[in-house]
């Protein structure tokens, strides 16, 4: 059952479309990201994430440092990223980042950690797709190894395949606290669920389509993974996308133009056929996406917080060329209307 529930916003940067129809430059999209972050802090949405891409169509490649941007702009809003590709980055430098990060902040950073579902990172930071599962494995296994250090103050000694090895190590700056939050972002393999159970980790849920109840099985197999290593229940949390206006039709009416084009351009690359109206509407109706008036939205998160017993649950709010004042209304009207909607919802009695 969902005893409490933080209630985040997400975005990957997507670039976006000024007043005169023309695309904007990927450095005001950043600057546009900052102005929504800030935006979330005032109505005291819980959390905003930062995804990590490297493309054209996502001006976010350096999450971290967008996020210090934030942080020194904000005063509570925890900041992390959605997700941060392990893979292919060095998980001392990841470390490094963002408990610097949760210094400037006060304490305020978390990591998603994730092998992305995006491939560009590879070739780009000379990783070979073959070594795919590898290098994930090995470097959160390194990763891991660090937050005891950051626990416990000890050395650090690691040995793997994809990297040189530590030796009696220490890595700086450690956090205050001893504890950088740490997520294993998951699209739904059991391996990877139940890899986060071997880690002790939270588990957040990447679900951008279906009915997510579909989801319950891994969200059981992830809690007795960890009480068959006997550890204590950890948070669950549900990263999906979505929109917010005034009424359900002006939501999808605004939403769908720029989401079909987001959609079609990602899906011409990975073979999927273009998505269809009767497609859009299914998901909005009994699928994964979250669009409608405040009341319509607030009434499908708390039902997947229910179904899967929720901590956080994420709404990716950006979709494609989506324009940035439709982006500040939506933030609006999720953090004055539908957060606290959702809690009045999540403290009535199940039916």
């Amino acid at each position: 059952m969902t005893t409490h529930l933080e209630l985040g916003l997400d975005t990957f940067g997507d670039v976006t479309r000024g007043g005169d129809g023309r695309v904007l430059p990927q450095a005001q999209v950043l600057r546009d990201v900052v102005e929504e972050a800030v935006l979330a802090d005032e109505l005291g949405i819980d959390f905003i994430g930062l995804g990590e891409h490297h493309r054209p169509d996502f001006a976010i490649s350096a999450p971290e440092v967008v996020l210090a941007a934030i942080a020194g702009r904000t005063t509570r809003i925890r900041l992390g990223s959605s997700v941060t590709v392990l893979s292919t980055d060095d998980p001392v430098r990841v470390f490094e980042r963002f408990a610097t990060l949760d210094a400037v902040s006060g304490g305020r950073a978390e990591v998603i950690l994730g092998r992305g579902s995006f491939t560009e990172s590879f070739p780009l930071f000379g990783y070979r797709l073959e070594e795919y599962a590898t290098l994930f494995e090995e470097k959160l296994e390194l990763f891991a190894a660090l937050l005891e250090h950051d626990r416990t103050g000890e050395p650090v000694t690691w040995r793997g395949t994809t990297r040189p090895p530590l030796v009696a190590q220490r890595v700086f700056p450690r956090t205050e606290h001893g504890a950088l939050k740490t997520w294993i972002g998951v699209g739904g393999s059991p391996e990877s669920v139940v890899r986060a159970a071997r880690y002790g980790l939270p588990l957040m849920l990447a679900i951008i389509g279906g009915d997510p109840r579909r989801f319950a099985p891994y969200v059981e197999l992830y809690h007795r993974a960890l009480a068959q290593r006997g550890l204590p229940p950890l948070p669950v949390g549900v990263h999906s996308p979505g929109y917010v206006a005034e009424t359900d039709a002006r939501a999808r009416e605004e939403f769908w133009p720029p989401y079909r084009e987001m959609r079609d351009r990602i899906g011409a690359e990975r073979g999927w056929p273009s998505i269809t109206p009767a497609e859009f509407e299914r998901e909005i109706e009994a699928g994964s996406l979250y669009v409608g008036s405040p009341e319509t939205v607030a009434r499908k998160i708390a039902a997947t917080a229910r179904a899967l017993g929720l901590a956080r649950f994420d709404l990716k709010y950006s979709a494609g060329p989506l324009a940035h004042p439709l982006l500040l209304r939506c933030i609006e009207l999720y953090g004055r209307e539908v957060v606290p909607r959702v809690r009045a919802i999540l403290a009535e009695p199940a039916r």
